[in-house]
């Protein structure tokens, strides 16, 4: 063991690091201290083989140092009898290696495998406040958007234009407007729909505030327009400009498939609020033995990169994601990180009247709320679905048996005969 691949814990935060924690499981006889250090030196200034030039210096100022390794379960004794073990590795990176941006970043915590020889998934990135001060973060965050809608007391809520491809600005107009008339706060694009040749995001901003301001004569507010901006890197400069002096009031990206410096780069080019949506994210957070844990991709990367609100699953929709990492993704969005602003939650996946008591009583009340379906697919047509979803977000901030008192209201009541009530 070499005593220069170490670091303890209370050395490491005193530096310019970050603590990077993984899963790894492997054969029970494999030397775990062995494949620790071999991780930490292959991530960093090594290769497979020995090599020259490599200087005490370095070693001192740019190689990875193993911080813990804990077994999974604890076990410590030498009585093990299965055929492998798991271990959580934790390992500290000097960040001289890789700056003040994602690219490298991720590249120097997870992507050398070939050298390293070890499947591992990321579970979470400790950064030191040196790190977190080289970024910026969401430029209004929880507060900035609330002060943006006039709203502070009760969750915003967010609905989509549906179908999610195949219409032209003129047809999702028409939808917007029946959503509107029902007093949604937010209405975005569906994450299918960015820039297809029928449907210009400029042309969607034009024609969806026309349809605001209509419905806004009839309600006395006016619903803000988050557009679609994904797409190309060399259409997103044009594109934010484009939709910037159409009049848009915010931008939606998919920071799951562009990537967190992307994201990054679009937060320092505008002063519109972004929705960071997840769509994708999968890909790198559901298996087992890689990529990384989910909180961490959907919550607190995707906040330090810029997003004022990240869209993100729940158990209760269609996507079997574990109770524990829903709750996880929103502690990362919104508990103290440094000097970057908390991320707004934006819960998607299943989002119906019946539900929003128990949103609001697990995830609090600075949240978005999306519905989709149940706001088009009510049964008294889109205007009464969004009006069943304020009758419910209303109710479930009052002291009041939520049931009987839906019961005064005709939109909410449909709701609750075809969706349903849950505790």
């Amino acid at each position: 063991m070499d005593e220069k691949g170490f670091m303890l814990p209370e050395t490491a935060h005193k530096k310019d690091v970050v603590v990077a924690t993984y899963y790894i499981e492997l054969p029970v006889e494999v030397d775990i201290i062995k494949k620790a250090e071999s991780l930490a030196v292959g991530q960093t200034i090594g290769t497979w083989v020995p090599i020259p030039g490599i200087t005490e210096e370095i070693r001192e100022k740019y190689m990875g140092k193993v911080v813990n390794i804990f077994e999974v379960p604890p076990t410590e004794l030498s009585v093990y009898e299965g055929e492998k073990m798991a271990y959580l590795i934790q390992i500290a990176y000097p960040t001289a290696n890789f700056g003040s941006d994602f690219p490298l970043m991720i590249t120097s915590l997870l992507g050398n495998d070939a050298s390293t020889s070890a499947q591992v998934k990321l579970m979470d990135i400790e950064f030191s406040d040196a790190f977190l001060a080289r970024f910026k973060g969401p430029r209004y965050g929880v507060e900035g958007v609330q002060k943006l809608f006039g709203v502070k007391e009760r969750p915003l809520l967010l609905n989509m234009v549906k179908p999610c491809t195949g219409i032209s600005p003129e047809a999702g107009a028409n939808i917007f407007y029946e959503a509107a008339l029902g007093g949604v706060d937010i209405i975005k694009d569906d994450e299918l729909f960015g820039n297809p040749v029928y449907s210009k995001p400029e042309d969607r901003v034009k024609a969806y505030k026309a349809a605001a301001r209509k419905a806004a004569e009839k309600t006395g507010k006016e619903t803000k327009y988050f557009v679609n901006i994904t797409g190309g890197v060399s259409e997103l400069k044009k594109n934010i400009r484009k939709v910037e002096e159409a009049g848009a009031d915010g931008l939606m990206v998919n920071f799951a498939v562009l990537g967190y410096s992307t994201l990054k780069y679009i937060a320092e080019n505008t002063r519109l609020p972004i929705l960071g949506h997840s769509a994708g994210a999968g890909m790198v957070t559901e298996g087992p033995l890689n990529g990384m844990a989910t909180p961490l991709a959907v919550g607190k990367l995707a906040r330090i990169a810029g997003a004022d609100i990240v869209m993100m699953n729940t158990p209760y929709g269609g996507y079997p994601l574990r109770k524990q990492k829903y709750l996880q993704i929103i502690q990362q969005l919104t508990l103290p990180l440094g000097k970057i602003k908390a991320t707004m939650p934006s819960i998607g996946g299943g989002v119906h009247p019946g539900i929003v008591k128990r949103y609001i009583n697990e995830a609090g009340k600075n949240i978005v709320l999306a519905a989709g379906g149940s706001i088009q697919g009510h049964p008294l047509g889109t205007t009464a679905g969004a009006k069943a979803m304020q009758q419910a977000i209303d109710l479930a901030l009052q002291d009041v048996d939520f049931c009987e008192a839906a019961k005064a209201y005709p939109e909410l009541s449909a709701s609750l005969d075809k969706w349903g009530y849950v505790k």
